[in-house]
């Protein structure tokens, strides 16, 4: 008989203490690569006098079902699919983790639920959101998550996909309502993030991780969109007006700096040049107005009545000049002009 410090405390039998995670162990199925998650714990032992029966008769029937043509016995064997893992209960209670393939089960005491464990895509429904600057508008957004965790998020809430939906439609009126409407349109993908953020830290308590969040599209009302149009329109049309004014202020600055440099002595006696150059080459008679300012005197040689064609040929054209003997002073004494006759063919 046992003394009283012999007596050890009850220890809790086919109680997970500690959420599985998947093993270090890594397969290969072609190309693609294969996490194993596959784990057993210490699962309390069939007690009493049903419970063993049932086991019993349930492996006893398992091993004739074994036999292809025993129909008339369940097939103890089921076929968990890649991607999936198998969550093993006996009696309702956890107590493994298998990984893809064939598992042998107990047809009467054991049953398998099959977790994916694929990245999983959930939409979410168009929702009306009002900004803060008071503008409805329409959200429709994705996201990509998946299981890290099967045993608390096939065991720890009840349906792991609606509750992510519904956390994420609350984040997302909570996080786009603070902010201004062209905030939301200017920077989508950084709220996205701020909105994965978010839901992630709930989403790990139920053993689920977020791949990303996209806010696939933002509609508005016919109202807002006509508003927000003319708006851009008016924008675009000041800009273009502040363009064309720095053009012609560019223009005025480079004409005043063009008169300025045809103001000096040089620039004028170059026209002068150059007009009566122009005009030699026309027959008939002409009448030319030169300055009387002493720097044009200086820089201009009228020829007399003694030059010869050569001389002449040189201020414009070809041929011989009948020059005057005396030269018109102006009525105020400024002016003077001479009229010259240029009798050779062009």
């Amino acid at each position: 008989m046992q003394s009283h410090d012999d007596i050890q405390p009850l220890q809790a039998v086919g109680v997970v203490n500690k959420q599985p995670k998947r093993n270090n162990d890594m397969g290969t199925a072609g190309n693609v690569t294969v996490q194993s998650y596959a784990q057993e714990f210490p699962a309390q032992k069939v007690s009493g006098f049903y419970g063993s029966m049932i086991n019993a008769i349930g492996t006893l029937t398992g091993a004739f079902g074994m036999i292809p043509c025993c129909v008339c016995c369940p097939n103890p064997y089921q076929t968990v699919d890649q991607g999936t893992i198998g969550l093993v209960t006996r009696f309702g209670r956890f107590y493994k983790i298998v990984d893809p393939g064939l598992t042998r089960l107990n047809p009467y005491t054991e049953h398998c639920l099959k977790v994916d464990m694929r990245v999983q895509i959930s939409n979410i429904p168009n929702q009306v959101i009002m900004t803060k600057d008071n503008v409805n508008v329409h959200i429709d957004s994705i996201i990509y998550w998946h299981v890290i965790d099967p045993v608390q998020a096939s065991y720890g809430v009840s349906d792991m996909r609606m509750a992510l939906v519904e956390r994420t439609k609350t984040t997302l009126r909570q996080v786009l309502g603070a902010r201004l409407l062209q905030e939301i349109i200017e920077n989508r993908e950084q709220l996205a993030h701020e909105i994965q953020t978010i839901i992630d830290e709930p989403a790990h308590a139920w053993g689920l991780t977020v791949e990303s969040i996209l806010i696939k599209d933002i509609q508005f009302t016919k109202s807002l969109q006509e508003s927000l149009s003319s708006a851009a329109q008016a924008k675009r049309l000041a800009e273009s007006k502040v363009i064309q004014a720095q053009s012609e202020v560019d223009s005025a600055k480079l004409m005043r700096q063009a008169a300025e440099f045809l103001n000096t002595p040089a620039a004028m006696q170059i026209r002068y040049l150059e007009s009566m150059a122009s005009m030699a080459k026309h027959s008939g008679q002409k009448t030319i107005f030169m300055p009387t300012s002493d720097d044009t005197k200086t820089h201009f040689h009228v020829p007399d009545s003694t030059t010869s064609a050569s001389e002449a040929g040189s201020i414009g054209g070809s041929g011989t000049f009948k020059m005057p003997s005396a030269s018109v002073v102006g009525p105020n004494g400024q002016n003077q002009f001479l009229t010259y006759q240029n009798t050779g063919k062009n």
